[in-house]
């Protein structure tokens, strides 16, 4: 796992010492980010270097060996990561800021019990005079955290309120981070069965499978809202959108084709059933759990393994957990190789394209930022039951449709990309019989 780590220098101010500071910094290699000139004076620069390193290990061997460099000083450095934690990444705020004594009627007394009142009588009422009809519950129990595993609720809220960052930031939607503090399954449906009827869509994250399956499977059976496990559908859809890119470019038809899925975790599972669903006719899966194995069976997926994934497949998911597990000389000539695992994948896009693949990519690339948060927003609008198969694919040929020559996904800050993809969930749940205009525009 690697940080970056920024370093408050000050630098003599003559020609080859800042050149003498990027040679050390290579010389311990480092990979140079961000560079920020603070001041300048008439002997001396302050500048802040970002640098790539392993671990705090060597980030504290840097600052070491920068302070002997003739005349540089190290202000101090830190673990950009915990600069931008600090304090948390949210926070709750109006919409509308109260500022007289009239909006203090119409926000709550006594304008409020009238709202309460029409809620009461219609309860549809609450997605558009609440924020219910604009939020989202973030449940997780932190059982599986990114490549960390189960380190629980509590330690799993920085990726929480990441998640809900960008469901501000890209949609407009107010999410809110749930930490359920239990590993029983009839206990963590029922809490969050019991919190839900405060939040328009309940998205589940970073639990572990094979609980995830089952939470999602009942919460979909008891709730009236929308239920998506962003890891195992929200992953998908990005990784299928990415695949129709790949073998658009590579000219392979991604329905005629064999796609090969190496590891059935939560992930893995949800990417082998979408392009199953998608139209894909042999989708090969490797996974040893016995367990995965069956479940991917059930779904018409066939057991292989891994050799005989890399052979057969001409496109390759690879979701195990296990880095470098996909060596070299296993790749075919043209295939499309994704390589998920993070922070190492299971072979790095260099070596694949060094092999022969068309197209190499890995987790850093192929990112959920890109489906959830607008495949939500399309459930939201159309005030959807569920987030289904079609919604699901009307969001991947939107992300595929939006590349452009060369790329596997379009630009992930961009809010375009995020209302288009709103758009087309919200068509698809409205042509699947899934949506509820009425609810959005009734009038008390």
């Amino acid at each position: 796992m690697t940080m970056d780590c920024t370093y408050r220098l000050r630098i003599p101010h003559r020609p080859g010492h800042l050149a003498q500071v990027a040679q050390r910094i290579s010389e311990l290699d480092g990979l140079i980010g961000d560079v920020h000139t603070i001041t300048i004076a008439r002997l001396e620069a302050i500048r802040e270097i970002t640098v790539e390193l392993r671990d705090k290990e060597h980030a504290d061997q840097l600052a070491a060996a920068l302070a002997e460099l003739p005349g540089v000083h190290v202000v101090w450095y830190h673990d950009r990561a915990f600069i931008a934690h600090a304090g948390g990444k949210l926070e709750m705020r109006p919409r509308h800021p109260v500022s007289s004594n009239q909006e203090v009627r119409d926000v709550y007394t006594p304008g409020v019990a009238r709202v309460s009142s029409a809620i009461h009588d219609y309860p549809q009422l609450a997605a558009r005079f609440t924020m219910i009809g604009r939020s989202v519950a973030i449940c997780t129990n932190g059982t599986r955290v990114l490549g960390l595993g189960n380190i629980g609720p509590v330690a799993a809220m920085p990726v929480m309120e990441g998640k809900a960052m960008f469901y501000a930031q890209l949609a407009d939607i107010t999410a809110v981070p749930i930490l359920v503090d239990t590993t029983d399954v009839d206990e963590f449906v029922d809490t969050v069965v019991r919190i839900a009827p405060g939040f328009g869509g309940i998205h589940l994250e970073d639990i572990s499978a094979p609980d995830c399956f089952e939470i999602e499977r009942r919460l979909i059976g008891r709730l009236p809202q929308p239920v998506m496990h962003d890891d195992v559908h929200g992953t998908a859809v990005v990784t299928l959108a990415a695949l129709i890119a790949a073998c658009r470019q590579a000219g392979i038809r991604l329905d005629e084709a064999v796609v090969g899925q190496i590891g059935l975790g939560a992930a893995g599972f949800g990417i082998a059933t979408l392009i199953h669903d998608a139209g894909v006719r042999r989708v090969l899966a490797s996974d040893p759990n016995l367990v995965a194995q069956e479940r991917a069976r059930a779904r018409d997926i066939e057991i292989a393994d891994v050799d005989k994934v890399m052979r057969e497949a001409d496109v390759v998911v690879a979701t195990s957990g296990r880095p470098g597990l996909i060596r070299p000389e296993m790749v075919r000539p043209g295939q499309v190789v994704f390589a998920l695992t993070n922070p190492v994948p299971e072979i790095e896009p260099e070596a694949a394209l060094r092999a022969g693949a068309a197209f190499g990519a890995d987790g850093r690339s192929i990112n959920n930022v890109l489906g959830y948060p607008g495949i939500f927003k399309g459930a939201l609008l159309a005030g959807a039951r569920e987030i289904n198969l079609e919604m699901k694919r009307a969001a991947a040929w939107a992300l595929a449709g939006l590349t452009v020559s060369s790329e596997l996904i379009p630009e992930v800050l961009d809010h375009k990309v995020h209302e288009v993809v709103a758009e087309a969930v919200r068509q698809a749940a409205i042509d699947s019989g899934v949506a509820d205009l009425e609810r959005l525009t009734a009038e008390p």
